[in-house]
C-alpha cells in the first residue's frame, strides 16, 4: 500500500500534516484502537480518511448528520477516493450505485449515520464487504449526559465487539469525564491510545461583553462584518426568529434555524448556508454540528453558551480555512439565571447536574476574567503554554482591585446561613435588608447583617457571578440552588491568601427594570426541581405536564414547601387522587426524603381534619395500650376502626362506644370522646 506522507501529497494536495495529524495517522495506519481529540477545523477527518488508504478492506465512518457524509463524500470523490454514504436522505439510483461499488470491492470509505446501526442486516452487510476499520466522528455523542447525545451511538461498542475489529474516534471538543465515557461505551474501558492535541485557534478574536442593549449589541457587531458568513447563536427560537427578522431589516440576507422548524426547512438552511457567501443564520445549538463551511468569518452568542465546552465547539465553526475570524459572546444575569435552571431542570443525577454547574462557573470564569482569555480558555483544557496577544482583554486589560474583603464578606453570610440560602437572601443580609424572611429566619442579629452597603445590589450580583466564575461556590442541586463554597474558598476564609476582582465588572453592572420572575429567587431553584420531576412523570405516562399539575400548583409547592401530605394535600390543585398518585414524588423533591409510610387508611384522611384527629387517637391508644395503669393486656383498634372513629364529627359518648364494641369501648372510649370534642 502506498505510504500516508505519499497519498498526502498525491491525493489531498498537502505537503505536509498540520501539528499532530502525522502521529494519529500512524497509529490508526498501525491497527491500533484510537481516541483523538483535537481542535475544531484542525483535520480530523485526514486523520481516517488517509488511513482508509494506506489499508486493505473497507473503513467505515459513523458520522451524526447527513450533510456532513454528503459534503465528505463528495469532497474524496472529487479528490479521486471511492466513497460512499448510505442514509435516508440517498435516492434509489444513489444507494444502488454505493452497492455496486462494495460489491465490485472499489469503495475504500462507506459513510452511516448510527441510526443505522439497528438494522439487523448491517452487521452481516458489514462482514461481508470486509470491514476493516470503524471510524466514529463527533465521539463525544457517546455521553449520555451531552447535549449532542445520540442513543444509537451506544451501539457502535457492540458492533466493535461483534466484527472484532479496529476502531478510531475522534471529537474536537471532550473533558476527562466525556473522554471517560468514551473510552467505556467504545471500548470497552480498555484505554486505546489517546492523543490529545492543541485546543489553541490562534485565528480567533475572542472577546466578551456584559448585555447592555443586547439587540444593539448584535447588530453593530454584524454591521460592521456586513457581507461576511457569520452565525448568532442564541438561547430561544423566538429569538432566533426576531433577531434574524431585525438583522434582514439593517440590510442583511439572514435567516433562521432552531429544532422546531420542518425537516425540509432546516436541511434548506443548511444548504444555503453552505452554497451563499455573507449568509448569517441566526440559529439555537440546533444548528451547528459538523458545520464545515470553512469561511465562516464570525461567530457571536446572544447569550451566553451552556458551558465552556459548547462556548469551544461553538465558536470553532468560524475561520476553518485558518483566516482571521472574530468572537463575540454576550452574558448577563438573566443568562445564568436560565442556564441554572435548565441544569436544575434536567433528569440527571445530582452528581451530574454539580458537575454541569461547574462548567458553567468555568464559563462564567472566561467571561470575568482577569487577564488574557485565550489562556483562561486553554487552561481549562489542561495547556499552560499560550501566546495570545489576540483577545479583548490583551487589547484593553481590564481595571482590576483586591476584593478579597468582599468576597470574605460573602462567605461569612454563607457560613453564617448554613449554606442554604441563594444569592437573593445572601445579598438581602449583606445590605441590610430587613426583609420578612430576614426577620424570621433571625438573619437580622447575624454579625454580617449590614457589612457589605459599600456595594447594592447589582454590584452584589455580579460579585457573586465572579465569586462563581473563580469557583469558590456551586450551587447545590441537593438543596435547590443553595450557594455552598468549594475547598477553594477556605484559605481566603483562614486569611491565607487574597483575590482580585474586575471592578469594572461590577461599576458597569447593568441598570435594566427586573425580569418578572414565577417565584422569588429563593425559590426558584425549588421550582426549576418540582418541574424536573414533573416532567419525568408526564414523560414516563406519556401526557402533557400540565395533566401531572399545571404551573400555578408548583409555584405553590415552591414558595409553601409543604412538609407531609396533610400539607400537601392544601396546596391548590392536588386532590385526593393526585395527592395519592403523585404527593410522595413532589414531598420527596421539596424535603429530601420520601414521607413515612402511613397505613391507606391514615393516608386516605390526609388533608382532612380527621387526619389531625386520627393522629391523637394513635397517641391516645399508644398511652392506654396497657390500660390506665400499664399492667393490663395490651390492646388497640385497627387502622381503619381508628379512621372511622376520626370521622365522627363532635359525637356523643354512646355512639363512639357503639362504634368501638363493648371490649375497646371499656379501654378506649372515654379518651377518644374527649379528643372528639375538641375537634
Amino acid at each position: 500500500m502506498p505510504a500516508a506522507d505519499t497519498l498526502l501529497s498525491t491525493v489531498f494536495g498537502f505537503d505536509e500534516f498540520r501539528a499532530g495529524q502525522a502521529e494519529i495517522v500512524e497509529a490508526v495506519t498501525s491497527g491500533r484502537n484510537t481516541l483523538a481529540i483535537m481542535p475544531t477545523g484542525g483535520g480530523k477527518s485526514l486523520c481516517f480518511q488517509l488511513p482508509a488508504l494506506c489499508r486493505d478492506g473497507v473503513t467505515v465512518v459513523i458520522s451524526p448528520l447527513i450533510a456532513l457524509m454528503r459534503d465528505q463524500v463528495r469532497a474524496l470523490r472529487e479528490a479521486g477516493v471511492e466513497a460512499g454514504a448510505l442514509t435516508s436522505g440517498n435516492t434509489e439510483e444513489e444507494t444502488a450505485e454505493v452497492f455496486e461499488a462494495l460489491e465490485a470491492g472499489r469503495l475504500k470509505l462507506l459513510y452511516m449515520a448510527p441510526e443505522r446501526l439497528a438494522s439487523g442486516g448491517t452487521v452481516n452487510l458489514l462482514r461481508r464487504i470486509g470491514t476493516s476499520l470503524i471510524a466514529v466522528d463527533e465521539a463525544h455523542c457517546v455521553s449520555q449526559w451531552g447535549h449532542d447525545f445520540r442513543p444509537d451511538y451506544l451501539r457502535i461498542g457492540e458492533l466493535r465487539r461483534t466484527l472484532g475489529i479496529q476502531l478510531a474516534a475522534f471529537t474536537a471538543t471532550a473533558d476527562a469525564e466525556t473522554r471517560d465515557e468514551i473510552i467505556e461505551r467504545l471500548f470497552d474501558g480498555e484505554t486505546p491510545d489517546v492523543f490529545l492535541h492543541g485546543f489553541d485557534r490562534p485565528n480567533l478574536h475572542l472577546a466578551f461583553a456584559a448585555k447592555n442593549s443586547p439587540r444593539t449589541q448584535i447588530l453593530s457587531f454584524a454591521a460592521a462584518r456586513k457581507g461576511q458568513s457569520g452565525i448568532v447563536y442564541c438561547a430561544t427560537r423566538a429569538k432566533t426568529e426576531s433577531l434574524a427578522a431585525a438583522l434582514r431589516k439593517e440590510g442583511h440576507v439572514a435567516c433562521h434555524y432552531h429544532g422546531g422548524m420542518e425537516a425540509q426547512d432546516r436541511r434548506d438552511v443548511e444548504a444555503r448556508f453552505q452554497r451563499e457567501d455573507g449568509l448569517i443564520v441566526v440559529a439555537t445549538v440546533a444548528f451547528g454540528m459538523g458545520v464545515d463551511k470553512p469561511d465562516i468569518r464570525w461567530v457571536a452568542h446572544a447569550d451566553l453558551p451552556k458551558s465552556i465546552e459548547s462556548y469551544y465547539q461553538e465558536i470553532g465553526r468560524a475561520g476553518r480555512d485558518g483566516a482571521p475570524a472574530e468572537t463575540l459572546t454576550l452574558f448577563g444575569s438573566e443568562d445564568v439565571r436560565l442556564r441554572r435552571n435548565q441544569i436544575d431542570e434536567g433528569l440527571a443525577p445530582p452528581e451530574r447536574r454539580a458537575a454541569d454547574h461547574a462548567r458553567l462557573n468555568a464559563l462564567l470564569g472566561l467571561a470575568e476574567a482577569l487577564k488574557c482569555r485565550r489562556e483562561t480558555l486553554l487552561a481549562y483544557f489542561g495547556e499552560t503554554e499560550t501566546t495570545c496577544g489576540h483577545c479583548d482583554l490583551c487589547e484593553t486589560p481590564p481595571e482590576i482591585f483586591d476584593g478579597t474583603v468582599a468576597v470574605r464578606k460573602a462567605l461569612s453570610a454563607i457560613l453564617r446561613t448554613d449554606e442554604y440560602f441563594g444569592a437573593g437572601h445572601l445579598i438581602d443580609i449583606l445590605t441590610g435588608n430587613d426583609t420578612d424572611k430576614i426577620r424570621e429566619r433571625g438573619h437580622d442579629a447575624l454579625p454580617t447583617f449590614g457589612v457589605g452597603k459599600e456595594f447594592d445590589r447589582r454590584q452584589w450580583q455580579a460579585i457573586f457571578r465572579q465569586m462563581m466564575g473563580h469557583d469558590l461556590i456551586r450551587p447545590d442541586p441537593s438543596r435547590h440552588g443553595a450557594l455552598r463554597m468549594t475547598q477553594a474558598a477556605r484559605p481566603l476564609l483562614r486569611d491565607e491568601t487574597t483575590i482580585q476582582l474586575r471592578r469594572d465588572s461590577i461599576r458597569n453592572a447593568p441598570r435594566r427594570p427586573a425580569v418578572k420572575e414565577m417565584v422569588s429567587e429563593e425559590d426558584a431553584p425549588l421550582l426549576s426541581a418540582l418541574k424536573a420531576k414533573r416532567r419525568g412523570l408526564a414523560e414516563a405516562a406519556r401526557v402533557p405536564a400540565y395533566v401531572i399539575f399545571n404551573d400555578r400548583t408548583l409555584i405553590e409547592m415552591a414558595e409553601t414547601r409543604p412538609k407531609d401530605r396533610d400539607a400537601m394535600a392544601g396546596i391548590t390543585g392536588v386532590g385526593a387522587k393526585k395527592l395519592e398518585k403523585y404527593g410522595d414524588d413532589f414531598l420527596s423533591v421539596i424535603n429530601g426524603s420520601s414521607p413515612p409510610a402511613e397505613h391507606p387508611s391514615r393516608r386516605a384522611l390526609s388533608g382532612r381534619s380527621a387526619g389531625a384527629v386520627y393522629d391523637r387517637l394513635m397517641q391516645a391508644q399508644a398511652d392506654l395500650a396497657r390500660g390506665p395503669d400499664g399492667m393490663d393486656k395490651p390492646m388497640s383498634c385497627s387502622a381503619s376502626l381508628l379512621a372511622k372513629v376520626a370521622k365522627l364529627h363532635s359525637a356523643d359518648l354512646q355512639t363512639v362506644k357503639r362504634v368501638l364494641g363493648d371490649r375497646r369501648a371499656d379501654r378506649f372510649a372515654d379518651a377518644f370522646h374527649e379528643i372528639l370534642q375538641e375537634d
